[in-house]
């Protein structure tokens, strides 16, 4: 069997109030993974967890067979810059830049190339060359996941990707994401409110009574 690529174990997190407890997850190279929930569930707060962004309260995160929030900074921002890719809902991009410009910039930092296969699977290549505010929110969209694969990531977090989509083009983004993970071997874990993209994974996890559990 496969190596995870993460295995989260015995994860517990507050704020304000307890969000969840005792959470266990892993995720296989090649495997798509979902966790669906009522907003304010702590979805995105798990998701943040398993990515660098939050340390937990309590449990441990491996990712890439290492205790995450045992390593120094400088080696959690090379993971950020060279092994993991997220997206949001919101784009992020740099609109006094060009679509091309924001996604060289992702690619500079961690030395890969841009690919023009992928570009016109995403459907932009012809639009590389305007600039963000001159694009459609499908558009920029799909140049914030081109700069993200553009990375050529061992793992994509993806919160709410699609929740600004029409159903067209947020199929198209989840071709694009699952065939990625095939022909790389990484791992996608995905946050959504959007059934049919939940459908589509490998596993499916529901975050509901501050417990995530596998939805079979």
């Amino acid at each position: 069997m496969s190596t995870p690529l993460l295995t989260a174990t015995g994860i517990s997190h507050s704020f304000d109030t307890d969000l969840f407890s005792n959470v266990d997850f892993s995720l296989l190279p090649s495997q798509s993974a979902v966790i669906v929930g009522r907003s304010g569930s702590g979805k995105s707060t798990l998701l943040h967890i398993f990515s660098t962004f939050i340390e937990p309260n309590s449990g441990m995160v491996d990712l890439f067979s290492k205790d995450l929030y045992s390593q120094k900074d400088e080696a959690i921002e090379a993971l950020r810059r060279y092994e993991i890719g997220i997206i949001f809902q919101s784009h992020y991009l740099f609109k006094g830049m060009s679509a091309l410009e924001n996604v060289e910039v992702a690619t500079m930092l961690s030395g890969t190339k841009i690919e023009d296969a992928l570009l016109e699977k995403l459907e932009i290549k012809t639009v590389m060359d305007q600039k963000i505010g001159e694009l459609s929110g499908g558009q920029q969209q799909r140049v914030s996941v081109a700069r993200v694969l553009s990375k050529k990531p061992r793992i994509i977090f993806a919160d709410e990707p699609t929740g600004n989509l029409d159903k067209e083009t947020a199929e198209l983004v989840m071709d694009v994401l699952l065939d990625y993970i095939k022909e790389t071997g990484a791992g996608l874990l995905l946050v959504t409110h959007d059934e049919a993209m939940a459908a589509r994974c490998d596993k499916r996890y529901k975050l509901e009574d501050k417990v995530l559990k596998e939805v079979l």
